[in-house]
């Protein structure tokens, strides 16, 4: 099979990872300050801490925790920041994974305005500032698009946010791994990760870091493992990893950040970018396909579409005819869709990693041909 949808979830996964996760399963168990063997586990998510700090450009990495994914850090990171039920900023290139629990957590977020993006799917930071007021809690922005590849300008939005008094939260979660990122420079307040894409981690991982000095609470308590007489928490001396953590998936994802971080980052996203250059020029070349986002530098997603064919029907004959994996559909990210003109059927989206090859973008774009040359005999035999 040729796996061309990474951005869902990176495959195949560096043999470190898989090596590095086995090994946690089949040794003892090591506690989150509990058992015999103190500091042991915490010792082990610091060192992934410490790795992940260098990826997301954080200094102070005893403030990221970890979660079990984006989805479940969007939810922790929009429930503890201090919105006190006001106005917030998301763009229209937002995942679900952020619109729905803004959307739904009415008792945080009283309202949400949707900042537009160009046809493209860029954002405007201009556009982004028009939009700001003295009643904006935070701005929730999308680094990376996960159906056009489109990356933002983070700094120039969180100046924006900033000089306006409010908070800027940035969803990493296509991002990181394989798109350079510097939070700590570009004044990001808090970001949201996941592990099991760019950072070849396992499913079920990911967290968020929260700068220091930005009020936060947490939306979970239970058990820790230290100080198990403390009942209640005073603000400011919260715990936010409760509960028995995934050490196997956390040592997994450690295994993930060092290849990434041995592989380079800059390399990664630069073998990343040459992979759909090569792909974006091959079907630039096919009357009936049209393509989504910038031609320029993005990151490791290309999106397009084939006159005539809905995209699922598309994904299906490239899988079924060609062994290609592809993802058809609105990619959990329907606003962007309005922008783009694909809100009816979305879009056949071909995601690659640093373990795809230019011999498997020259396969996509034979199969491409062959079912664009199959609906032109179709036509003409109709016609």
């Amino acid at each position: 099979m040729v796996y061309l949808n990474q951005a869902a979830t990176t495959w195949p996964k560096p043999p470190c990872v898989l090596e590095a996760h086995a090994s946690a399963l089949a040794a003892v168990p090591a506690g989150q300050f509990r058992g015999g063997a103190p500091g042991q586990g915490r010792d082990a998510m610091d060192e992934c801490r410490n790795l992940l700090g260098r990826i997301l450009g954080v200094s102070d990495t005893g403030n990221i925790f970890f979660s079990s994914g984006a989805t479940d850090s969007a939810n922790a990171v929009i429930y503890g920041l201090p919105l006190k039920g006001g106005r917030v900023l998301a763009t229209q290139t937002e995942h679900n994974s952020i619109l729905r629990p803004l959307m739904n957590l009415k008792d945080r977020v009283g309202r949400v305005d949707i900042v537009p993006c160009g046809a493209s799917g860029r954002v405007d930071a201009e556009t982004v500032e028009a939009m700001l007021d003295a009643d904006t809690a935070a701005v929730f922005l999308n680094h990376c698009s996960n159906v056009t590849g489109v990356i933002q300008d983070v700094g120039a939005v969180a100046q924006a946010a900033h000089r306006h008094g409010a908070l800027l939260v940035l969803d990493a979660a296509q991002s990181a791994g394989c798109i350079p990122i510097e939070a700590d420079a570009w004044g990001v307040d808090a970001l949201i990760f996941t592990g099991h894409k760019g950072l070849f981690g396992v499913q079920g991982t990911g967290g968020y870091y929260v700068r220091k000095g930005v009020p936060f609470s947490p939306y979970r308590y239970g058990g820790t493992g230290r100080d198990s007489r403390r009942l209640t928490y005073e603000a400011g001396d919260y715990e936010y990893e409760p509960g028995t953590q995934n050490q196997p998936g956390i040592a997994a994802l450690a295994a993930g950040a060092a290849y990434v971080l041995r592989e380079g980052v800059e390399q990664i996203a630069r073998k990343e970018q040459a992979l759909l250059e090569r792909l974006r020029r091959g079907l630039e070349a096919l009357e009936r396909v049209r393509l989504y986002g910038d031609s320029g530098p993005g990151g490791p997603v290309l999106s397009f579409t084939i006159d005539g064919l809905k995209p699922a029907d598309a994904a299906y004959m490239l899988e079924g005819a060609f062994g290609i994996r592809v993802r058809a559909g609105l990619h959990c990210a329907p606003l962007i869709h309005r922008a783009i003109g694909t809100d009816a059927w979305g879009t056949v989206r071909v995601s690659v990693s640093n373990m795809n090859t230019e011999a498997e973008m020259d396969c996509l774009i034979e199969a491409v041909r062959q079912i664009c040359s199959g609906m032109e005999a179709v036509h003409a035999d109709r016609g």
